[in-house]
């Protein structure tokens, strides 16, 4: 077991290129697509909690389903949707970050909507009287309910970030896991592993493991210091 542990962190302390350029992918295709989720997620998750319409329960049923949307299913339905049969074809986007980036944002969607509209939904009846006597409607609240429970918003984003960089099925059948051009940390892993190229293997497995606690650790660090504030 010393043999790849030593080799993973030579090539974590030389910078080896093609690690970094791997991490340097990953990164940018879940991190993209964690933007492009809450851009489109907080504010519909909000309109969501606050709206009322006919088939409202539905959709929201809908989208909590989706939450566990299997990888595989949302790279087969971004596949097919970009496939040269498909009615984004046209566009050449498979087989790129782009497409990677896609497939991860299917993914990460319905957890930012679902936790949203929750979070949403609990702000606006603890204090729905007092922004009304402000003069506040309920699509005028968005940004002030938004904007409160942005501590436990920040945990549903890291639940879509972690769901997004430990994916491999959705990235692998949308990107094809080409060195160079669509590798990314987890698709890495699993070819190394089955070349038997442990040290690169673990290299990016200790990466992911400690960006993963990094990231958690700022979230526990943001909730205790809105709680300090708030006490």
């Amino acid at each position: 077991m010393d043999g790849p542990f030593a080799t993973a962190f030579s090539l974590i302390a030389s910078g080896d290129p093609a690690l970094m350029q791997i991490i340097g992918l990953s990164l940018r295709v879940t991190l993209s697509a964690v933007v492009i989720a809450c851009a489109v997620g907080l504010p519909l998750g909000a309109a969501l909690a606050l709206a009322r319409f006919p088939g409202r329960g539905a959709v929201i049923v809908v989208f909590n389903a989706l939450m566990g949307l299997p990888p595989v299913v949302a790279g087969l339905i971004v596949y097919l949707m970009l496939s040269r049969s498909g009615p984004l074809g046209s566009l050449a986007l498979l087989f790129t970050p782009t497409a990677m980036v896609i497939a991860q944002t299917l993914l990460i969607l319905p957890i930012v909507v679902s936790l949203t509209r929750s979070v949403v939904e609990d702000l606006w009846a603890e204090y729905r009287e007092q922004l009304l006597s402000l003069g506040a409607g309920r699509l005028r609240a968005v940004p002030t309910l938004l904007w409160d429970g942005r501590v436990s918003l920040l945990t549903g984003v890291l639940a879509g970030f972690g769901r997004a960089s430990a994916e491999v099925g959705a990235v692998l059948i949308v990107g094809g896991n080409i060195a160079g051009h669509t590798r990314t940390m987890t698709t890495a892993i699993t070819l190394e592993t089955a070349r038997g190229n442990l040290g690169l293997a673990v290299a990016l497995g200790i990466i992911l493991m400690a960006l993963t606690l990094t990231l958690n650790a700022a979230a526990w660090g943001a909730g205790q210091w809105a709680r300090g504030r708030l006490g």
